[in-house]
């Protein structure tokens, strides 16, 4: 039984480490592409360029196992179904189960070492990758911004355009900027139909040049009520050119090693999770219960206690306004009015703080389940790869590659499905962190019985059987 384990685990193996570096060297050009552009023609030294490869590397590790065991696993077990040495095992009397013994206490091994790398490794590249990508982007500000979308890294101004163009990608077309500067919000907006960035190497300034636009600015007093501020005037102009000099020395001060970024979710281990979230949480009762106190302050609910249904004057006519004369009337729903919708703009306001700080809650409580149930995901992918290579008797790269993909990616696509629910509230961040597991587990179950009893994936003469007695059934009728 030795030399049939060494085969086996030999036959696991082989396709295990090609299909792993293949894999991750996918997913790491994957994600550099996606980050080409915010890092592409800063002048960064290629050491720092290899570190953040290999920061990328390790960070993709930890998902590159599992495809790489679902993989592997299909076409190891295809492998010896097709050659028909599945067959003569099977004839000397060995079942599958003791056949795919070895590779279990491989797999349970690999999904081990996945925690590990999960909960020690996997921070800290998240940390260094994050940062040191952050870092990147602020080398060179012009080259930071993304078209179609409000920039907010250089500190004061939001910028936005539609395109990026030129040798040195410094010209934008239709520029709309935002100055922050007085922190009084977006009261001054500028719109160009052409903007050219220039700095001079070692300058702390940036030239912003504007052609063919328009400059906006409110003149709002800090004092001044919503109503008052309505009747305050404005300033609105045209202009052939216009230059503005943005600060840019916090850029030029930026190293490359600094890590000012550290409680990012992806950056912690399960303990740090753990004490992080029961802190946050804490907070967080204390934010809801202050919230409460300022709503019911606002609303005067104490007031109503003070009146309970029992004293109530047997004389007051229903409803209520009935009591008054026409100019109270009027007054008192003013007054409703007024009250009703200061407090639906308060909580407008507050509801995106609320929403935000909930949804950090769940992504704390999210990662640390996620962490476990993503580590058994290699264990869950095997029972799914291995039988279904016994089923389909095919190996090689072709057949198990497709089905390694239609399986890898449904059960992405209920990891990621799993983390918007829990994200949103609408499901519990830990049912949330198990979702893809416990929807995969039942079909591996399921699999590893028909592979154990020799039957296919399902039995098409059953369902034509099926079809046929329904349609004599109807023709009875």
């Amino acid at each position: 039984m030795k030399v049939l384990d060494k085969y086996i685990l030999k036959s696991f193996l082989q396709p295990f480490l090609a299909t792993f570096f293949v894999v991750l060297f996918v997913l790491v050009m994957q994600a550099l592409w996606l980050a080409f552009d915010q890092i592409a023609g800063k002048g960064i030294d290629l050491f720092f360029i290899l570190k953040f490869l290999g920061y990328l590397g390790l960070i993709l590790t930890p998902t590159a196992l599992p495809i790489g065991i679902l993989l592997s696993s299909i076409m190891a077990l295809g492998n010896l179904s097709e050659n028909y040495e599945m067959a003569a095992i099977k004839s000397a009397g060995v079942s599958l189960k003791r056949v795919i013994k070895p590779l279990i206490f491989l797999t349970l091994m690999l999904s081990a070492l996945n925690f590990v790398f999960l909960n020690n490794i996997y921070p800290w590249a998240t940390l260094k990758q994050k940062n040191l990508y952050l870092n990147m982007k602020k080398k060179k500000p012009a080259l930071a911004l993304v078209a179609g979308s409000f920039n907010t890294e250089i500190p004061g101004y939001s910028i936005k355009f539609d395109e990026k163009y030129g040798e040195e990608k410094n010209l934008l077309k239709n520029v709309q900027i935002a100055d922050l500067t007085k922190g009084r919000g977006k009261i001054k907006v500028i719109t160009a139909k052409k903007g050219i960035i220039s700095t001079e190497p070692g300058s702390k300034y940036l030239t912003l040049t504007l052609e063919n636009g328009k400059y906006y600015e409110d003149d709002i007093k800090r004092a001044a009520t919503p109503k008052d501020r309505a009747k305050m005037p404005f300033s609105n102009a045209s202009f052939d050119k216009y230059t503005i000099n943005i600060d840019i020395s916090s850029f030029n001060d930026t190293s490359l090693n600094d890590e000012k970024v550290k409680q990012h979710h992806g950056m912690l281990s399960i303990k740090q999770l753990d004490s992080i979230s029961k802190q946050q949480k804490k907070a967080y009762d204390i934010y809801i219960e202050n919230r409460t106190n300022i709503f019911n302050k606002t609303i005067e609910t104490k007031k109503l206690h003070k009146y309970p249904d029992s004293l109530i004057n047997n004389k007051i006519i229903s409803p209520v306004l009935d009591n008054f004369v026409v100019k109270n009337k009027s007054i008192v729903l003013d007054e409703a009015i007024r009250k009703v919708n200061r407090v639906i703009e308060r909580n407008n306001v507050r509801k995106k703080s609320f929403k935000d700080k909930r949804k950090m809650l769940n992504l704390y409580d999210y990662e640390f389940g996620y962490r476990i149930s993503f580590s058994l995901a290699c264990l869950v992918l095997f029972f799914i790869g291995a039988p279904l290579g016994s089923i389909i008797r095919k190996g090689g790269f072709g057949v198990p590659m497709l089905f390694a993909i239609i399986i890898f990616v449904t059960y992405f696509f209920i990891t990621q499905l799993g983390k918007n629910l829990a994200e949103e509230s609408a499901i519990s961040a830990q049912i949330g962190s198990w979702l893809a597991t416990f929807i995969m587990l039942p079909l591996g179950i399921l699999l590893t019985r028909r592979a154990t009893k020799g039957m296919g994936i399902f039995n098409i003469d059953a369902v034509f059987d099926k079809i046929k007695t329904l349609f004599k059934k109807i023709k009875r009728t």
